[in-house]
């Protein structure tokens, strides 16, 4: 019996150890710093001097078939009661958050300024609300703590999206719970900024002005035409 059980423990501490190291040397590499090259986790942003001290820090990356001009339009539009985040639906439902995504640009949501409020779901509370602290048109936007969205050109019509999220706490709950989920939904985030960014604009209305019905003042006493053949009664 000893043995049965001291057989049933090794194999639970080495399925522990296969676990964690593949999380730790695997699953968290690749999904905190999903995208970037090793030269943009390390490279400077204009919101690092926003970030807290100690604070964990994760930098995406994704290459956006746009300019940043057409970009930036969608990327001021994020927050709960604007354009929403562009991200799964489906996730935002489990979280509750009560989103709308916008598909289209929303000229009065293109005033965004420093100081401005930008909530992240439906709530009162202000620790659900975060500000903006820098905003760079068309490149840059840095959020309350140092969460930076920078918009980096590489030709006329690519883009470098770089996302850098600051968390300035840190445990258990943190690294097996919060930062997995956050994973996809920012990333879910930056494909659904992709998508509209790279959409075609929408063609020119091709109704034809040719059906019309002669304006012969109104058709009071006579019969209106019941059929319209190439334009004529």
């Amino acid at each position: 019996m000893k043995k049965m059980g001291g057989k049933l423990a090794f194999s639970f501490l080495t399925g522990a150890a296969i676990l964690a190291g593949l999380y730790l040397f695997w699953a968290r590499p690749f999904y905190k710093n999903w995208g970037a090259t090793s030269s943009e986790i390390q490279s400077a942003l204009p919101g690092d001097t926003f970030i807290p001290r100690g604070a964990l820090v994760t930098t995406r990356a994704l290459d956006i078939m746009a300019p940043p001009e057409k970009i930036w339009p969608w990327l001021i539009q994020l927050g709960h009661g604007r354009g929403g985040f562009y991200t799964y639906t489906w996730l935002e439902r489990i979280f509750a958050t009560d989103m709308v995504n916008a598909e289209v640009i929303q000229p009065e949501l293109q005033l965004l300024k420093a100081g401005d409020p930008i909530a992240w779901r439906q709530s009162d509370s202000k620790a659900t609300w975060t500000k903006v602290v820098l905003l760079d048109k068309p490149r840059t936007l840095v959020l309350e703590g140092g969460y930076t969205f920078q918009l980096n050109p590489l030709g006329p019509n690519h883009t470098r999206l770089l996302v850098r999220y600051v968390w300035d706490q840190g445990g258990l709950s943190y690294h097996l719970l919060f930062e997995p989920a956050h994973f996809v939904m920012e990333s879910g985030m930056m494909l659904g900024l992709k998508r509209r960014a790279e959409r075609p604009p929408s063609p020119p209305s091709t109704k034809s002005n040719n059906e019309k019905i002669p304006a012969t003042g109104p058709l009071i006493g006579r019969s209106a035409p019941s059929k319209i053949t190439g334009g004529k009664p």
